[in-house]
C-alpha cells in the first residue's frame, strides 16, 4: 500500500500513518531475520551450549591460558593457572533449561541478525537523509556491525572470562560451595557481551549526535573527566569488583572516546566546509 502510494506521488511527503506503516514493516522484517537466525542457533544447540556458553567455565579457554602465560612472565602468582573452576552450574526449575534454551537462541538471533537490523533502520532513515548525507554514511552499516561484533568479542573473550573466574572462585567461607543456577550464568555470559557490543557503538553514537548539533569536539574534550568517571562505572558494574579487570575493560572504552573526539572532529570540519563553500556561491 504504501509502495503503491511512492509511485503513484512520489514527490508527496508520506503522512504520519504511512511513516508507522513502513516502520511497521521494517521491524516485522526485521523480527522475522532474528526469528530465522534464532531457530538456526535453536537447533545448533551443543555448539552454542557446550563450546560458546560454556567455553569460559573451561580452564583451557584461550583467554585463561594467555593470562596464565601474562601472570608467569611478570612473576604474578598464578591467578589464572587452574586446572578447573570450583563451581557446577544446575538448573532447580523444571523449565530452567527450556527457559535458557529458547532466550538463548533469540539473543544469538538478535546478534547474527545485527547488521540485517541496521539494514532495516537505514532504509527507514534513509528516505528523509540528504544525497550528500546519503553517500557520506554509505558505510553505515558495515562499521556500525564491526564495532558491535568486535565489542561482542571483547565482551565473550575478556569481560566474560574475568568476571567468571572472580565470581566462580570467590568464596566466603570453606563451608559455601558455589552451585550456580543455570539462568544466572548465562545472564552474566549474555549481559557481557551485549553490554561491550552496545559500548562499542560509542564512536556511532557521537558521530550521528554530532550530525545533529548536540554534540562538539569541544563538548567531548571538555567533559573528558566526567566521561572517564562515567567509563570507570560503566566497567565496574560488567566486570567483577577487582582493579586489573576494570582496568583491562577501561582501556578500550576510554580508546573509543578519544576516537569518537576525532570523529566529531571531522564532522564538523565537513560541515564548516560546506558552510564556505555556500557562503563563497
Amino acid at each position: 500500500m504504501v509502495k503503491n502510494l511512492k509511485e503513484k506521488n512520489p514527490e508527496k511527503e508520506m503522512s504520519f500513518l504511512d511513516h508507522l506503516e513502513e516502520l511497521r514493516w521494517h521491524l516485522i522484517r526485521s523480527t522475522f531475520a532474528i526469528v530465522l537466525f534464532g531457530t538456526i542457533a535453536f537447533i545448533a544447540k551443543d555448539f552454542i551450549f557446550d563450546v560458546i556458553l560454556f567455553g569460559p567455565k573451561k580452564a583451557d579457554f584461550p583467554t585463561y591460558k594467555l593470562l596464565c602465560n601474562i601472570a608467569r612472565n611478570i612473576g604474578f602468582k598464578d591467578s589464572f593457572c587452574f586446572s578447573e573452576l570450583p563451581f557446577r552450574i544446575q538448573s532447580r526449575t523444571m523449565a530452567g533449561q527450556f527457559s535458557a534454551h529458547i532466550w538463548t537462541s533469540i539473543t544469538a538471533g538478535f546478534i547474527l541478525a545485527f547488521p540485517y537490523v541496521l539494514f532495516e533502520l537505514w532504509k527507514f532513515i534513509s528516505p528523509g537523509l540528504r544525497d550528500k548525507e546519503r553517500k557520506s554514511s554509505k558505510g553505515f552499516i558495515l562499521i556500525a556491525s564491526f564495532l558491535f561484533f568486535i565489542g561482542v568479542l571483547f565482551g565473550y573473550y575478556v569481560v566474560t572470562p574475568l568476571s567468571i573466574n572472580f565470581l566462580g572462585s570467590y568464596q566466603v567461607s570453606q563451608e559455601v560451595f558455589n552451585d550456580f543456577d543455570l539462568s544466572s550464568y548465562i545472564s552474566l555470559v549474555r549481559a557481557s557481551a551485549l553490554a561491550s557490543g552496545l559500548i562499542f557503538e560509542l564512536p556511532i553514537v557521537i558521530y550521528i549526535l554530532t550530525k545533529v548539533g548536540l554534540v562538539t569536539p569541544e563538548i567531548l574534550r571538555k567533559y573528558r573527566k566526567f566521561a572517564l568517571v562515567i567509563v570507570l562505572i560503566i566497567s565496574a558494574i560488567i566486570t567483577p569488583p577487582d582493579i586489573a579487570s576494570q582496568v583491562i575493560v577501561t582501556i578500550p572504552v576510554v580508546i573509543l572516546y578519544e576516537v569518537s573526539i576525532f570523529i566529531s572532529k571531522g564532522v564538523i570540519r565537513r560541515q564548516n566546509k560546506r558552510e564556505l563553500k555556500k557562503n563563497k556561491t
